[in-house]
Formats: structure tokens, C-alpha cells, sequence
């Protein structure tokens, strides 16, 4: 009895001390930077046993404990979105976290997606990046995307469309071994032809070499 009592005592301080964070942030359209009214729905990641929504254009909520949690944002004409947050990622209790929505037809830049130089192997800290896009199309079933690698313009054209694609390929394969069916994902190499920045420096050429993805059907 007495052993007891000094577990469920313990218990209770465990749990008086355990940390409880702030979730928080804004829906925005990823051009203009407008804030959206959406559907905004959480859980608990990956197993969903907790969850909540809002239909606004602005997000708060508190979590308890360890584990992430992922938040899924849309708007009508907008494609959705999916990011994962992390209690170690919080400051002072707080994670703050936007969500930007792209307009159905434009293409969306995976901007965390790094692959070590001049090959396709995908550095880990993109892999939340692309855990998000696997937990986005998990919850929309009938969403099938493209993938398209891009380049910079240095070098020998016909090895860097053979580089675009092998990255391309590399993100395919990522996201099927998370059970995601390869008839959703088509690719497409592109090389140094297509650049979004002309300057010549390594700035503009960073910002050439990046993989997007187009979503074909929703």
C-alpha cells in the first residue's frame, strides 16, 4: 500500500512538471502574402490520437508532451499544405510556425530539399520536408503530383539533365518507400534549362538548382 501511494505521488509531480507548448501560426498565400480563411485540421503524428480543426486564417493550439504534430492547411483554388512540428523545436514554449498556400497551376519549390554536391543523395535534414509532402498526399488520396529537377547552367547540359533526373528519381523513391503508390508521381528533368534567377553568381545559381512539385490532379 505505502509502495503505492509513493507511485501514484510520483506520478502526479511527473506530471505537474511535464511541459505543455503553444502551437501557433498563420495561413497565407505563398505570392502575395495575403492571410486565407481555410480549413485548418491537426493531430498528433504519426498516429492521429489526438486532433482538433479551425476554419480561419490563423491557428492556436497547445500540445502535451513529446510527440510532433502535424497541421494540414486549405483553401478553395489552393493546393494544400502539410508541415510537422516538432516540441523540440520550441522557444520559450512556443513554436511559431506560417503555412504558405500555393494557387492550383503553379508549381511549389521544395526549398529544404539539399542533395550533397553534384550528386542525388538527399541530405536527412530534408526529410521532414518530404515527410510533410508524404503525410499531405496520405490525407488526399487522389492527389498525384509531378516532380521536376531543375539544375544550374554550369557544366555539360547532358550531365546535369541526367543529375536533374537522378534527384527527381531520389524524391520518388523516398516518398513510395513511405507508402505512397508510384502511379501518384510522375518526374521530369528539366537540366539548366529552365532557371528562375540570370544573374551570374553563386547565389542565382543556388536558387537554380532546386526540385518542384506540380500537382497534376486533386
Amino acid at each position: 500500500m505505502k509502495r503505492l501511494l509513493i507511485y501514484f505521488l510520483l506520478l502526479i509531480t511527473h506530471v505537474g512538471f511535464a511541459q505543455t507548448i503553444m502551437v501557433k501560426g498563420n495561413v497565407k498565400d505563398a505570392i502575395r502574402g495575403r492571410l486565407l480563411k481555410s480549413k485548418i485540421t491537426y493531430h498528433s503524428y504519426p498516429t492521429g490520437g489526438i486532433s482538433g480543426s479551425f476554419h480561419d486564417s490563423t491557428f492556436s493550439f497547445s500540445i502535451f508532451g513529446s510527440a510532433k504534430y502535424q497541421i494540414t492547411a486549405e483553401s478553395e483554388g489552393y493546393i494544400p499544405h502539410t508541415v510537422i512540428v516538432d516540441p523540440k523545436e520550441s522557444v520559450d514554449n512556443v513554436i511559431s510556425h506560417d503555412i504558405a498556400l500555393t494557387s492550383k497551376g503553379e508549381t511549389i519549390i521544395l526549398n529544404h530539399l539539399i542533395f550533397e554536391q553534384g550528386k542525388a543523395v538527399i541530405n536527412p535534414k530534408s526529410f521532414q520536408e518530404l515527410d510533410e509532402m508524404v503525410a499531405m498526399m496520405k490525407d488526399s488520396p487522389k492527389v498525384e503530383i509531378q516532380l521536376e529537377g531543375h539544375t544550374d547552367n554550369v557544366g555539360n547540359p547532358a550531365a546535369n539533365l541526367k543529375l536533374s533526373q537522378s534527384r527527381v528519381d531520389a524524391v520518388k523513391k523516398y516518398i513510395t518507400t513511405k507508402g505512397i503508390s508510384k502511379n501518384r508521381v510522375q518526374t521530369k528533368a528539366f537540366g539548366g534549362s529552365q532557371p528562375i534567377a540570370k544573374e551570374n553568381n553563386e547565389e542565382a545559381r543556388a536558387k537554380n538548382r532546386r526540385v518542384e512539385m506540380r500537382v497534376l490532379k486533386d
